[in-house]
């Protein structure tokens, strides 16, 4: 089974950063994408950034030039650094990921979410 697990949310003040984390744990064979979103109530969930197998990173215009993607393969991670964090960055981020799996009768894929992690921004 997998499992992803976010950590790293919090209250800070505009301008400031955090980082996000996800652990992936499971078969994990492959890992194809990796990404997060982010969700405000009344809203839909909108992609924030991800990272194509092979290295192709995409940003949501929103945060460009203010959060870097970056992953470590050997710890099945990834992070979202976020820099010069403004009010409307406020959201539940969730972590997502698109893998194939061992099972028993060979590999399996499919689409993955973590719990989310609340970031506020606020004075």
């Amino acid at each position: 089974q997998v499992k992803l697990v976010e950590s790293g949310g919090g209250l800070v003040q505009p301008g400031g950063s955090l980082r996000l984390s996800c652990v992936i744990s499971g078969s994990i064979a492959t890992i194809y994408t990796m990404g997060w979103y982010r969700h405000v109530p009344g809203k839909q969930r909108e992609l924030v950034a991800s990272m194509i197998e092979g290295g192709g990173i995409n940003y949501a215009d929103p945060v460009k030039g203010r959060f870097t993607i970056s992953g470590d393969n050997a710890k099945n991670t990834v992070y979202l650094q976020m820099n010069r964090l403004k009010p409307e960055d406020t959201a539940v981020y969730y972590c997502n990921a698109d893998v194939r799996t061992f099972v028993s009768s060979g590999y399996s894929r499919g689409n993955y979410w973590g719990q989310g992690t609340q970031v506020t921004v606020s004075s």
